[in-house]
């Protein structure tokens, strides 16, 4: 039961630990290959929820301090291959009498090795398949991993509790490293079966060459805290009013033109600008109007909503219009956000001849 509840608990862990490695893989996954392949998505995210649950199979369930105090040891096994000892002189079986195989397989000496075993061959399989990893680096990822586990409980949790609650064994590092083989030759017999790392990259390459509405959204924001972070440096050495124009004109305007219509974020992106009319001054024309079709709009009708409510005595509805008003600013966002990723190209993107042009080809290493 209580393997059921730790694989319950990742589960429901997985959506919030994986939303901490999105932005880095949104990130790198664009700035190797300039696109998100689907298959790669799920093959990591996978692996991230592969990782959880058997984290939280060795580490629930957790006891209470005074639980953990009262467990004086042993804390450590050092003898190897004990669990063939323990199966041997715990179980009823015998070799030669059928009616006790049932009964051995059911007894903790044997499901729990079993168990030990089989939790380390996805393992394997993943690191053969997408992570391209040889024999010997299979088996000593397998062990480093088991190791950590270990460590983990010989810790008492990374010294949270005042004792071990579990028993450090290196017989499980030998059993889940014999997972860990498992799994990579099992994935020998599946690899022709599936695209390999190699095609996957191709394919996101050969995708990278479009730049997606994603991909555009998220140069916007990379560039907007890369931006701040500039202005934020560059008080450090000007002391002005004047700030945010002049770190908005060294970084999106001045920047570019030096580097080929490109920001730092889009170069990290493999994208750059491209225009059609009025040279260099469309890309103050360009900047000027997202900030006010995107900021000054939304404030501008939200200083409205107020207005309107200071000027009329509304009484009760004061609270329905201004859920009204952030509900349609709510959705002056979403439709502008659902337009983009469908059609990638904005209608103001048209009025100014602009649009962006990705740096990436298949041959990308």
């Amino acid at each position: 039961m209580s393997y059921v509840e730790a694989i319950k608990t990742a589960i429901i862990a997985f959506p919030f630990i994986a939303l901490v490695f999105t932005i880095p893989f949104i990130l790198h996954n664009y700035h190797k290959y300039g696109s998100i392949h689907f298959l790669r998505v799920f093959i990591i995210y996978t692996f991230i929820l592969y990782l959880i649950t058997i984290y939280f199979l060795v580490i629930l369930p957790l006891p209470t301090f005074e639980e953990a105090l009262k467990n004086t040891g042993p804390y450590i096994n050092i003898v190897p291959f004990k669990f063939i000892a323990d199966f041997i002189r715990e179980t009823p079986f015998v070799w030669n009498d059928p009616a006790t195989y049932i009964k051995a397989i059911l007894d903790p000496s044997f499901y729990v090795v079993v168990f030990n075993i089989v939790m380390f061959i996805p393992l394997g399989m993943y690191l053969r398949y997408y992570f391209k990893c040889s024999f010997k680096k299979t088996v000593l990822y397998s062990f480093l991993l088991s190791l950590f586990f270990e460590l983990t409980q010989v810790t008492g949790l990374y010294f949270i509790y005042p004792n071990p609650y579990r028993l450090c064994d290196v017989d499980d590092l030998i059993q889940n490293t014999i997972g860990g083989i498992i799994g990579f030759v099992i994935m020998g017999f599946l690899d022709n079966y599936l695209p390999t790392r190699e095609k996957i990259d191709e394919e996101a390459r050969i995708m990278g060459q479009n730049v997606s509405g994603l991909r555009r959204i998220t140069v916007f924001f990379l560039d907007l805290v890369l931006y701040l972070i500039f202005t934020i440096l560059l008080s450090i050495f000007v002391n002005s009013n004047w700030l945010f124009f002049i770190s908005f004109l060294i970084y999106y305007v001045l920047y570019p033109l030096v580097r080929g219509y490109a920001t730092i974020g889009m170069r990290f992106l493999n994208v750059k600008m491209e225009y059609k009319r009025w040279g260099t001054l469309f890309i103050v024309l360009r900047y000027m109007f997202l900030f006010f079709y995107y900021f000054l709009i939304p404030i501008v009708f939200g200083f409205l909503v107020v207005y309107v409510r200071n000027y009329l005595d509304l009484g009760g509805i004061t609270f329905v219009l201004y859920g009204c008003a952030l509900l349609i600013i709510l959705l002056f966002y979403l439709i502008n956000f659902i337009f983009l990723i469908k059609n990638k190209r904005m209608f103001y993107d048209k009025l100014l001849g602009f649009r962006f042009v990705s740096t990436i080809n298949k041959f990308n290493s």
